[in-house]
């Protein structure tokens, strides 16, 4: 169990420089270029994650939350994994700019998904996954949390929130325009093409 804290090997990969893969292969950690802000947004993978002090705190704090719950540990994961996501999902299509939003928010949330998965396990004292069938309490949620150590989560996730706000501004701008008033001219051609039928 390391004593370091996510945080600091996130800025020990982000100081050392443009090898990229040699920083994966020396920290554990991954990474996905957000093209849109010229950055590089560096993420544990769940296995490192767990050798963190972060991964500790999340999962006592995870624990508490459970056993407040009335639901059974599995239950109780579960709502709190769709609750967290509906939430992500909502605040990043109100972003106003989606690019920057999951660049915040994309680690903080595939570790607490990760620490939920830990959690429900000791809460009902089964071994953590280490590999094989994702466990139960994952069963109704929309991503393989730890499919390529946790990259495939990352990559989709991070498509769903760019879209989330895309597709929020889509809705909005079908409102606006399903909403203005239909001018006098449209209408007097609409009268029109009616009466050449």
């Amino acid at each position: 169990m390391s004593t370091a804290s996510l945080t600091d090997l996130l800025a020990q990969a982000d100081a050392d420089g443009h090898d990229h893969s040699a920083t994966e292969k020396a920290t554990g950690l991954l990474h996905i270029h957000n093209h849109a802000t010229g950055s590089i947004i560096w993420f544990p993978t769940w296995k490192k994650f767990r050798e963190t002090r972060d991964w500790t705190d999340a999962v006592g704090s995870v624990a508490a939350e459970l056993a407040d719950a009335s639901a059974p540990a599995d239950q109780a994961g579960s709502a709190l994994l769709a609750a967290d996501l509906e939430t992500l999902l909502e605040e990043a299509s109100r972003s106003s700019d989606a690019s920057v939003f999951v660049q915040e928010n994309l680690t903080s949330h595939l570790t607490r998904t990760w620490a939920i998965g830990d959690a429900v396990a000791k809460a009902n004292g089964k071994d953590l996954f280490s590999s094989g069938t994702t466990p139960s309490v994952y069963a109704g949620y929309p991503y393989d949390v730890y499919a390529q150590d946790g990259g495939v989560f990352a990559t989709t996730l991070w498509n769903d929130l760019i879209d989330a706000r895309r597709n929020r501004a889509l809705a909005e701008e079908a409102a606006r325009k399903a909403l203005k008033p239909v001018s006098r001219k449209a209408m007097k051609n609409a009268a029109r093409k009616a009466a050449r039928r």
